[in-house]
């Protein structure tokens, strides 16, 4: 693809988006907060319509559920906090010391909108950004030869089409154009032919990158088989990227000067499927539960080629297994005008030990958030969430068998942990008196 090609593409995503700064915060290189209304409940009921329109993420269904002509927008700040301690007994290149703090603070904005043309049909927008990463330790570090510096970026904009089919049935879909670029720095020994255990401060880095246009899609239903029970199931597609960019060697590597190689590699966003039910109570609380299975095990090991010769270049081992999240939220009206959430969540990442990198040292965690509503008047509402982000006992084993290992042993201990802090703004731009009907809803908007 040109470059404008590239620019025409991105030309088409909304500002809010362009400001992103990521931090992969789900299972993988996954970004879950695409909702402050939804984080509240960590995410439980999100595709049966607990984060109002911005659950159209997860299930595009839910914006049957939107009466009139309604449009929201979300902001989460990222806090997470990583530290890789090596082994010095296991890690030969103990001497040059831990990561320091990898994780990056990170802004997510995320926009939504949707438009009730009569009765039975909607059409809404989105503009998100599934998947980020990045992490950066210090330049010099004991690791350096596995990883310095890693960066992923996407962008996504996904017009749908919902349709009420009847009273208790909707259904919706729509195509999905998403951008994404990666970025990856490590170490390399000078000269290149030097043994991979040569590692010394100062050491130049490699770096490849590419970046591309692909295509997707999105598709839901909404069941509403008694008054008060929403049942939820979305689809999220996965995406083919072909990407172009270069793999760069610096120079005293093979040569004086730097060497840059232009690359393809083909890489698979995983699909997605999340399932969630919101039950009433009482006229005050609301019971929601979820679930979600990501196919991670799509990526397998992409393939970076000279784009010229198509020769081998290297190998990007990732080989994920599935992630699964499990989730349980509540929410409690206090009075018209303010709501309270809570939720917990379990979370089963695709990254054991087998294949845990220094780039990206996941592990399975558990989520613990609130949330707060405020509805100012029949147009405007604002939320408010936070949650913390417990991670298991991780650690890191690059050893003989490791898909990882170059000849360089690398044993340490992870510490991480994340904060998150999310604000959402809904307004409904037509006036509500005058409105067509939606269909059922859980709860009055």
């Amino acid at each position: 693809m040109s470059r404008f090609n590239r620019s025409l593409s991105l030309a088409a995503v909304s500002f809010a988006a362009l400001m992103t700064a990521q931090a992969a915060q789900a299972g993988g290189f996954a970004i879950r907060e695409q909702s402050a209304t939804a984080q509240g409940y960590s995410f439980a009921g999100a595709a049966s319509g607990s984060g109002y329109l911005s659950s159209m993420f997860w299930n595009p269904a839910v914006i049957t559920m939107m009466p009139g002509w309604m449009a929201e927008t979300h902001l989460s700040l990222i806090i997470p906090r990583v530290d890789i301690e090596p082994t010095p007994l296991l890690t030969p290149t103990a001497i040059f010391g831990a990561s320091g703090d990898i994780g990056q603070d990170a802004l997510v904005p995320a926009g939504y909108g949707s438009y009730q043309i009569n009765d039975k049909l909607w059409v809404g927008l989105s503009s998100t950004s599934p998947y980020g990463l990045v992490t950066d330790p210090r330049e010099n570090w004991s690791g350096q030869a596995y990883s310095r510096s890693s960066r992923i970026f996407s962008l996504n904009v996904n017009p749908v089409i919902g349709f009420k089919v009847n009273e208790w049935l909707s259904v919706a879909a729509g195509p999905s154009l998403q951008y994404f670029d990666i970025r990856l720095k490590s170490a390399v020994p000078t000269p290149l032919t030097a043994p991979a255990t040569v590692v010394r401060p100062g050491q130049p880095s490699a770096i490849l990158e590419g970046d591309d246009v692909g295509f997707g899609f999105t598709a839901g239903l909404t069941l509403t088989p008694v008054a008060g029970t929403t049942i939820g199931l979305g689809y999220r597609s996965s995406i083919s990227h072909s990407l172009d960019g270069t793999f760069t060697l610096p120079p005293g590597a093979v040569a004086p000067i730097a060497i840059q190689t232009p690359i393809e590699a083909s890489l698979r966003t995983p699909d997605q499927v999340t399932v969630g039910l919101s039950q009433v109570i009482t006229p005050a609380m609301t019971v929601h539960l979820g679930f979600e299975w990501t196919n991670w095990s799509v990526l397998k090991t992409p393939l970076v080629t000279n784009a010229n010769t198509g020769a081998l270049v290297r190998e990007l081992p990732l080989n994920y297994e599935d992630g699964f999240f499990y989730s349980l939220g509540m929410d409690y009206k206090l009075n018209n005008q303010w709501t309270v959430r809570a939720g917990l969540a379990y979370e089963q990442s695709p990254i054991d030990t087998e294949i845990r990198s220094t780039r990206l040292p996941d592990n399975d965690r558990i989520w613990a958030s609130l949330g707060l509503g405020y509805q100012w008047n029949d147009k405007l509402s604002f939320d408010i969430s936070y949650t913390h982000i417990f991670a298991a006992e991780t650690d890191i084993r690059i050893l003989p068998g490791h898909q990882d290992y170059a000849g360089l042993p690398f044993v340490a201990d992870v510490d991480a942990s994340v904060d998150i802090v999310s604000v959402g703004l809904r307004y409904r731009w037509d006036d509500p008196k005058v409105a067509i009907p939606a269909a059922p809803i859980v709860r009055k908007y």
